[in-house]
């Protein structure tokens, strides 16, 4: 029992946490995808090791996409859903 708890008190912990996003930076990404006649939910927006993931991106002509870019946000991936 006291093995349980112990992972249920390291699992609920900071570090486990899904990591936030600043309300600056889901702006520049909102600009970007402005740009790139897209758009998306913002808490879609995943902070990964290597920068962001962009879940379900609506993009001009109703097409969906997952978007990865890096911390810069440079568009590294994109995959058709």
């Amino acid at each position: 029992m006291k093995k349980l708890i112990a992972l249920a008190m390291l699992l609920a912990s900071p570090a486990f946490a899904e990591a936030e996003i600043d309300s600056e930076t889901v702006a520049r990404i909102e600009a970007l995808l402005a740009e790139m006649q897209c758009q998306m939910d913002p808490d879609d927006i995943e902070v990964e090791d290597e920068g962001y993931d962009l879940d379900d991106v609506i993009c001009e002509g109703g097409r969906q996409f997952d978007i990865t870019l890096d911390k810069d946000l440079n568009e590294t991936g994109r995959r058709a859903e």
